[in-house]
C-alpha cells in the first residue's frame, strides 16, 4: 500500500510537471510569436510590423547567422528569442514601424524600403547583426541613424580582425551611432572593453548608454545571457527608442 501511494505521488507531481512544462513553452512561444506582413527586399522574404500612427522606422538585425525564415502567413520561422527581435512588439508599442530582416537582406534595399514607409529610418543590430550592418554601410546603405547592441565593436571587443571598426575602415561612414552595451556582457567577442576605444575611434560621431542588472543563463554569448539584456529588455528598449 505504501509502495502505491508513493508512486501516486511521484505520478502527480509528474504531471503538474508536465502541466507547468507545457504551460511555460506555451507562454514563451505566444511571447515571442511577432507576427506582421511579409514583404520581399532584395529577394529576401522580410517581416513588417506596422503601427497606427508611426514616428519613425526601425530596422532590426539579429544576431547569430541572422536567418528568419518568414513564414508565408507573416510569422518568424527563426530567431525568435534574439534580444532585438523579442521585443519587436515594444518598438511597435512606441509608434516605430519595425522591418526585421534576414542576414541576406540587401541593406539598402532596405533602407530605401522604409523611407517611402516613415523617416528617419534607424539601422538596429545586434551581436553579429551589428557586423552585418557595418557591411551593409559599408556597401552604401545610409541610414539617418545607426544603434549597436551587444556589438563587435573594436579589437578590444575580443576579435581583433573582424569587426565593425575594421569593417568600416573610417569613422566618415558613421551615421550618428548609438552604443548600447551591458557592462557585465561576458561573450567573448562583445567584451565590454570594446566599447570605449570604438567611441575614441569614432569621435563625435557615437555615444554609448551603458545598462546593468538582469540575469545570465546559457551560454554567454547567447540571448539569455547579458549579452542579450535578459531580464532588462525594457531599459534596452527605452534606450534605442530614445535615439530617434
Amino acid at each position: 500500500m505504501q509502495r502505491a501511494f508513493f508512486i501516486g505521488n511521484r505520478d502527480l507531481a509528474m504531471a503538474r510537471f508536465w502541466a507547468f512544462l507545457s504551460f511555460t513553452l506555451f507562454f514563451s512561444a505566444a511571447a515571442f510569436a511577432q507576427q506582421g506582413q511579409p514583404v520581399e527586399i532584395g529577394g529576401t522574404r522580410v517581416l513588417l510590423m506596422k503601427p497606427k500612427a508611426p514616428t519613425a522606422s526601425l530596422i532590426l538585425m539579429p544576431g547569430g547567422d541572422g536567418l528568419i525564415n518568414v513564414t508565408s502567413d507573416g510569422r518568424l520561422g527563426r530567431m525568435k528569442g534574439n534580444s532585438l527581435v523579442r521585443t519587436a512588439d515594444d518598438f511597435v508599442k512606441r509608434n516605430f514601424v519595425v522591418l526585421i530582416i534576414d542576414a541576406d537582406t540587401d541593406l539598402s534595399a532596405a533602407v530605401d524600403y522604409m523611407r517611402t514607409i516613415k523617416r528617419p529610418v534607424i539601422v538596429a543590430g545586434t551581436s553579429r547583426g551589428t557586423l552585418r550592418a557595418a557591411q551593409g554601410i559599408a556597401k552604401g546603405a545610409r541610414p539617418d541613424k545607426l544603434v549597436l547592441t551587444a556589438g563587435m565593436l573594436s579589437p578590444e571587443s575580443g576579435h581583433r580582425s573582424f569587426n565593425v571598426q575594421s569593417v568600416l575602415g573610417t569613422p566618415d561612414k558613421l551615421p550618428p551611432t548609438l552604443i548600447v552595451h551591458h557592462r557585465r556582457d561576458g561573450c567573448r567577442v562583445t567584451l565590454p572593453g570594446g566599447v570605449e576605444p570604438f567611441l575614441k575611434w569614432a569621435g563625435n560621431k557615437a555615444r554609448v548608454t551603458w545598462l546593468d542588472g538582469g540575469i545570465s543563463e546559457g551560454d554567454p554569448c547567447e540571448a539569455f545571457g547579458y549579452h542579450g539584456f535578459n531580464e532588462i529588455e525594457a531599459r534596452m528598449v527605452a534606450a534605442v527608442a530614445s535615439f530617434r
